[in-house]
């Protein structure tokens, strides 16, 4: 896999996190815990897609 298509795949990884967290946010009764353990798993892959771009 080329660095470009691993960038990619990792962009459209952290944008379904991102959705996954806001319909969990807006969700009644929705765990704290999971919403977290969701924004931390964006972060990794934020982190890896700066890393990769530089």
């Amino acid at each position: 896999m080329s660095v470009s298509s691993h960038l990619e795949e990792l962009k459209r990884k952290h944008e379904t996190l991102s959705k996954q967290v806001e319909q969990e946010q807006r969700a009644p009764g929705s765990s704290d815990l999971a919403i977290a353990e969701m924004k931390k798993q964006k972060l990794k892959i934020k982190e890896e897609i700066s890393r990769l771009s530089m």
